[in-house]
């Protein structure tokens, strides 16, 4: 039976400590907006991710500091990040996002903020199976793990691109639509203005005839 093995390697998987924050937020004009999250061991990987869904060109200002306000990265107009660091000292992590830039255009980030302690939990062994055989089972869930994350960034990547080319799209629509309206008003103006004409001449031509 390898029910149990395998339930045990998954108990062993889930065991691994971590904290994940996944948000969508409005990002107000002028507004500066941040978000923490603590590590409780040193040296815990910290993986970050943001991606501007719609708003003005897509991009904000971000930064990310560490514990008594030391800066650890920042960016000016990203459009989006992606980002894993390692945390050396303990304490609270900001995550800041700054729309100060924008005078009137709020702007929608997705962001995703993960705290993960690294150290495997070793998987109990069945009894009456070899070493290779739990290490196998062992690998296999974490390549299961990392492909899973793969595929969730994918994700993420695909969505991105998916609202900013809907928003390209109604942008053009709409460039359409006011362009086909200046046309009309246009072809309005240039008829009044014929009919102007032709009744400014036939009035001239009764007086020259009176």
């Amino acid at each position: 039976m390898q029910l149990p093995l395998l339930s045990c390697g998954l108990l062993g998987l889930l065991a691994t400590q971590v904290t994940a924050t996944a948000l969508t937020y409005k990002v107000h004009a002028n507004e500066k907006a941040c978000f923490y999250t603590a590590t409780q061991n040193k040296d815990e990987k910290i993986a970050f991710y943001f991606a501007v869904q719609s708003g003005g060109s897509f991009d904000i200002d971000y930064e990310v500091t560490g514990p008594n306000g030391k800066y650890i990265m920042d960016g000016q107009k990203e459009r989006q990040g992606d980002f894993v660091f390692t945390a050396r000292e303990v304490g609270e992590y900001s995550f800041c996002f700054n729309n100060e830039m924008s005078t009137y255009t709020e702007k929608y980030v997705d962001f995703e903020i993960a705290v993960e302690n690294e150290a495997r939990v070793t998987i109990p062994s069945k009894q009456g199976s070899s070493p290779e055989q739990t290490s196998a089972l062992e690998e296999s869930l974490f390549k299961l793990s990392g492909q899973l994350s793969t595929i969730t960034r994918n994700q993420k990547y695909f969505r991105t691109r998916e609202n900013r080319n809907f928003s390209t799209v109604r942008s053009t629509e709409q460039r359409i639509v006011n362009f086909s309206i200046i046309q009309i008003l246009m072809i309005m103006a240039m008829g009044g203005l014929q009919v102007f004409i032709v009744r400014f001449f036939f009035q001239g031509a009764r007086k020259g005839y009176v």
